[in-house]
């Protein structure tokens, strides 16, 4: 999607983005008054003051922080915490990228929990018909299938889940408008005088802000999926949204006030408000609505891992297009990681009531961070100051809060999504340590000055001939220089004689979905220096790429690529074309300090999940010769080397 129709509203897009965009946030009505309430004896002050800050969060959070002001932070069309950063990166200084691997670390620590806490709370609606049932083989079956399914595209299932979403939204709207008829009174918690007098007066009401943060975890979607919907479509279809939303909480707060001095038990809010005769519709529609948020933030978990990828900040892994559906894509890895992970949360907390404690603690901290991006973004568009100033002190105020109150989760079962986004987050930065350490000792050597030669070699008929066209990729974003390493390589390491050298060299840009490419040539028919300009969300198929560039030169009469043996160009036979990669391996000459240790540790650890070079690049294994390249970091200083006279015998 263009940048210029992100503003324009259809009724296919209204549609496409109920279904995609507000799943988690949809499927909450399910948990979050029940998280507040269980166990608790029920005041008119804490139902009142409860809706009152569920209402005020969806006004605050989600309406004027992501639907008004965040979706106006677009990246060629698209959103996410990474793609914001990559906004504001070129203007300010690096340590932006520690907001941004924080934001995305929990972010898919969320990504573990989302998904069982949606399935759990819906499929226990049947401990109302049956008691004693154990819902977690039902719960880990449904997500085991839901994993499973993703290598094989979701573009069908895709056109399901508008409609779907729309009966659900429509459904906890009218159940929600059917039990607000009794109680209309409980409205006057629109008011924040509610809100506030909750939180003054009620014991511990502070600390019930963590159950009431439920109500808004799914706001990051909004941000993150603005690619698949526009920002017009999100806008004008999140008002519909709200207002079912707003009739759910009222109407399960009005059924709450007619049990007023009772506690709460194991019993759901939202189940309690569904007439009798629809409660098993209403289970198996709300089965229907937590698979389709949880394949949205299985989905946004893919993307959200590509785009690390490209910013180097996670190990290249093996990425698969299921369907020709734009932004659909597939990570092997993550996906079966994240189905591991979410069967072992439901096998350790087992009911959905005890998922709440490690629920929300880490989007708190995905928000927070996007607050301190959003700033940064605001600053470089120069808001006006005093509106920046405003609008980030409430966000940080607000975030803030809830995550003093979330801090009560921690030892309830917080401590494993902030241990999982704390590692997620390790992983990140290792990684990108690492590959700054790697690029920090490539040296470069003058590329024209070393032609003369190159052309020599390439006509040396003493030296076998290696290959007919001789590829290296280099990291060097100037044609006028190379890495030592590959005139080493051509030139030392048992000399390649080609009759064509080509030098490629792959350049992420900030943008989504560009692709670019730029030729020099710097000796007729010798050597050749191609640069790739793509997108952090296009895939390097380099293959596939530098055929179509040879191709469209041969087209244009700028390079022969037939063979230069007789026998075969006769009959204009293509000359083969070899790539060389280099695989770099920690070298026994290395003096680390204590640091470049750790850090060099977890790198070489991750090195053993990412994909090789060839397979990084999109290269056939057929036509690749990967070298071995040792990283000397810190050379030994010098040693007590002597030398002695040999012995005599």
């Amino acid at each position: 999607m263009s940048a210029s129709s992100l503003n324009k509203v259809s009724a296919q897009g209204l549609l496409v983005a109920i279904g995609i965009v507000f799943g988690d946030i949809g499927t909450s009505p399910l948990y979050t008054l029940s998280a507040v309430m269980r166990g608790r004896e029920l005041s008119e002050t804490l139902v009142l003051g409860t809706l009152s800050c569920i209402l005020w969060t969806l006004t605050l959070q989600t309406t004027i922080k992501y639907v008004v002001i965040t979706l106006r932070a677009d990246n060629k069309g698209e959103g996410g915490i990474f793609s914001l950063y990559t906004l504001v990166r070129r203007f300010t200084g690096k340590w932006l990228m520690y907001p941004a691997v924080i934001g995305g670390s929990f972010l898919l620590a969320d990504g573990l929990i989302t998904p069982p806490i949606s399935v759990s709370s819906a499929i226990e609606g049947l401990l109302i018909f049956y008691p004693k049932l154990d819902t977690v083989p039902i719960v880990i079956a449904i997500l085991i299938a839901l994993f499973v399914s993703q290598q094989f595209g979701t573009q069908q299932l895709g056109k399901l889940f508008g409609p779907v979403m729309l009966v659900w939204f429509t459904f906890i709207g009218l159940v929600g408008l059917w039990a607000l008829w009794s109680q209309p009174s409980v409205l006057k918690a629109l008011n924040p005088y509610y809100a506030l007098h909750f939180l003054i007066t009620y014991p511990g009401g502070f600390w019930l802000l963590g159950g009431v943060f439920l109500c808004t975890t799914g706001a990051e979607a909004l941000y993150s999926d603005m690619g698949h919907c526009g920002r017009g479509n999100i806008r004008v279809s999140w008002a519909y949204v709200k207002t079912t939303l707003i009739l759910s909480y009222a109407g399960q707060s009005a059924w709450l006030m007619h049990h007023l001095g009772q506690r709460l038990s194991d019993t759901s809010p939202f189940y309690s408000i569904v007439p009798p005769s629809l409660v098993v519709f209403s289970i198996g529609l709300a089965t229907l609505a937590t698979i389709i948020a949880s394949q949205a933030l299985i989905s946004g978990s893919f993307t959200l891992v590509s785009e690390a990828m490209r910013l180097t900040l996670w190990p290249r892994q093996r990425v698969a297009y299921p369907s020709n559906e734009r932004g659909q894509l597939y990570v092997p890895f993550v996906n079966w990681a994240l189905m591991v992970g979410c069967c072992l949360i439901v096998l350790h907390f087992r009911e959905s009531k005890n998922m709440e404690a490690a629920f929300g603690l880490a989007v708190t901290l995905t928000m927070l961070m996007s607050t301190v991006l959003m700033s940064m973004y605001m600053r470089v568009k120069r808001f006006n100051p005093i509106l920046q100033i405003v609008l980030t002190g409430i966000f940080l105020t607000v975030e803030t809060t809830f995550l003093i109150a979330n801090l009560v989760k921690f030892e309830e079962g917080g401590w494993i999504s902030v241990t999982l986004g704390l590692l997620i987050m390790a992983m990140m930065l290792f990684w990108y340590q690492g590959e700054s350490i790697k690029q920090s000792l490539i040296q470069y050597e003058s590329l024209t000055s070393n032609l003369p030669i190159l052309k020599s070699l390439s006509n040396d008929l003493n030296i076998a001939k290696f290959a007919t066209h001789l590829v290296y990729l280099t990291t060097s974003d100037s044609s006028k220089r190379i890495e030592s390493e590959i005139l080493y390589s051509i030139l030392n390491r048992a000399p390649k004689r080609a009759d064509i050298y080509w030098f490629i060299h792959v350049c992420v840009e900030d943008e989504p979905y560009v692709m670019r490419y730029s030729v020099e040539t710097l000796a007729h028919e010798d050597v050749y220096v191609v640069t790739f300009y793509l997108g952090f969300r296009i895939e390097p198929r380099i293959n596939l790429l530098f055929r179509m560039v040879v191709e469209n030169m041969v087209e244009h009469k700028e390079v022969t690529i037939d063979s230069r043996y007789k026998s075969l160009s006769t009959h204009r036979v293509p000359g083969d074309f070899r790539f060389v990669l280099f695989r770099r391996f920690l070298s026994y000459e290395n003096d680390l300090t204590v640091r470049q240790q750790v850090v060099m540790f977890g790198y070489m650890l991750l090195k053993n999940i990412a994909l090789s070079p060839q397979a990084t690049y999109g290269l056939d294994t057929s036509n690749v010769t990967v070298e071995a390249i040792p990283l000397v970091i810190t050379t030994p200083k010098s040693l007590p080397l002597k030398r002695i006279l040999p012995k005599k015998e």
